[in-house]
């Protein structure tokens, strides 16, 4: 665990934690990057070097707007996210990868605190996932980007998320993976908990935006959130 200690020094209480899904509950991310890298293959673009970590916390228009226009896949961007998505969704019905211990942390602050969901992933990858994990009656209120103006790093999702749970954002845990995640829920104003996946680390500005850095989600407990505040 590293980052600032989790001592809740300006007094805040904790009302609500606020999850996102890819990289967080489901380990997704590897299977996005590969359906979309094979997708822009198949159809004209280019991969660049960046574009994972530009694409991690983008609405589901916007990566289908950038897969279509800066990378040159000669698509519509409604082709895109239509095909993109439906390939997804087939890949959920063979396997929803699961992070080991994910569903049982979820469970344990859903006996503590009300739970939210703001995922970038559309609303029929967020039902499949937590269908598929037993999870879809621990959140709430759940939330997929494509249902707000902007994506993250914006803010708009995870006060949206806040707001549907009716409680302040600043006395909101969020729990994040991507930098742009970790962006979108500390321009929300809430206390970020980090877990950042192996194979895409955080940028350096996000990593300081985040109140603590864990090394594995299973290291999320109800006494650590207690500790933020």
């Amino acid at each position: 665990m590293t980052g600032r200690p989790p001592v809740g020094q300006d007094g805040a209480v904790t009302d609500a934690v606020v999850f996102d899904l890819d990289g967080v509950i489901v380990d997704s991310e590897p299977v996005w990057e590969e359906v979309r890298r094979a997708y822009v293959a198949a159809h004209g673009g280019t991969w660049q070097p960046d574009t994972q970590r530009r694409l991690m916390g983008m609405s589901t228009g916007e990566w289908a707007h950038y897969l279509s226009g800066e990378l040159g896949v000669d698509r519509t961007a409604e082709q895109v996210a239509a095909e993109v998505v439906e390939e997804m969704t087939r890949r959920y019905r063979d396997h929803v990868p699961l992070i080991d211990g994910a569903d049982q942390v979820v469970r344990r602050l859903a006996g503590r605190w009300p739970l939210g969901l703001a995922s970038s992933s559309p609303t029929r990858l967020i039902e499949a996932a937590l269908a598929a994990t037993g999870l879809t009656d621990a959140f709430g209120a759940t939330l997929s980007t494509e249902q707000t103006e902007r994506g993250k790093p914006a803010p708009d999702v995870y006060l949206s998320v806040a707001g549907r749970l009716g409680v302040d954002p600043a006395r909101c845990a969020a729990v994040e993976d991507s930098s742009n995640g970790v962006r979108s829920a500390a321009a929300a104003g809430m206390r970020v908990v980090a877990v950042p996946h192996g194979s895409y680390p955080l940028d350096p500005d996000a990593a300081r935006l985040a109140t603590v850095t864990l090394g594995a989600i299973g290291e999320l407990t109800p006494e650590l959130v207690d500790g933020l505040g």
